[in-house]
């Protein structure tokens, strides 16, 4: 995302979400565990709004995005949205699903690796932001469901049928955006879905330990990688390998580059700088 900006002031408190930033680790919560953070219109716009702050900032190194309470997220709100959604025509409901699909597009786009910390449920939308997170990290209690034909409505909501059978195979994808079934943390950590199981409890801690070990990195090496792990998913070989090549040969005029071989010669830790 582009770091210039208009005259906009930078947003100076979220209403449907907590922010916490330290040490370049911004910590995202959804906050409303009387409703297993369920979400609504405004928590889809501030998170998309919120993430293209922080990818203009460039101040964020890794971002840790979590749920408050018993569950990660319940997905949208019954009454909030489902309810609401039913008075609307075509256009507004057209404008909504483009909207929770920006918010994917912003946690794939942004130029920081984003963990998901998962405990209890990730149902319907909720699965869907844990799935286009780099990072799902997960305790035992941890479950899975992308229940949007349970609905009635299409599996394939918010880029699930695009990212799902990357992370997991297209079998496994059919299986779960079809029946909606629940995945329970076993099975999801069996076929991919989980990238760190934990003990009980302790995903938050463990994501907050590989966000700050990713934060102290090179910053834009981890940005490029993620940047190439999105664009090379549907290109040619050929393609990869050009790009590949474009990328690492930018890097090696970086700071970091030079960093590096400056470290290893007067055996040192790196000094790293994002540049």
């Amino acid at each position: 995302m582009s770091p210039f900006t208009g005259s906009a002031a930078r947003t100076a408190g979220w209403e449907h979400l907590r922010l916490d930033v330290a040490d370049g680790v911004a910590t995202v919560t959804l906050a409303r565990p009387e409703k297993l953070n369920a979400l609504t219109f405004g928590a889809y716009a501030d998170l998309r709004d919120l993430l293209a702050e922080l990818s203009r900032e460039r101040s964020v190194r890794a971002l840790v995005l979590a749920g408050e309470g018993r569950g990660f997220c319940s997905g949208g709100d019954v009454d909030e949205i489902i309810g609401a959604t039913l008075g609307m025509d075509t256009a507004r409901l057209l404008d909504f699903n483009r909207m929770t699909g920006q918010v994917v597009r912003a946690i794939r786009e942004c130029p920081f690796p984003v963990i998901a910390s998962l405990h209890g449920v990730a149902a319907g939308a909720g699965a869907v932001l844990a799935l286009a997170a780099d990072f799902r990290v997960a305790d035992p209690t941890a479950r899975f469901a992308f229940l949007f034909t349970r609905v009635g409505l299409s599996g394939g909501d918010m880029g699930a049928a695009y990212l799902l059978p990357r992370v997991v195979g297209l079998g496994h994808a059919t299986r779960l955006l079809m029946l909606g079934d629940p995945v329970r943390a076993p099975e999801a950590e069996r076929i991919g879905l989980i990238s760190e199981l934990t003990e009980e409890g302790r995903a938050d801690e463990t994501s907050h330990r590989l966000a700050h070990r990713l934060a102290s990195g090179p910053a834009l090496a981890h940005a490029q990688t993620k940047a190439l792990l999105t664009s090379e998913l549907d290109m040619p070989l050929a393609a990869s390998i050009e790009l590949d090549a474009s990328t690492q040969a930018l890097l090696m005029t970086g700071e970091d580059y030079a960093e590096f071989h400056a470290a290893f010669t007067e055996k040192r830790p790196p000094k790293w700088s994002g540049r």
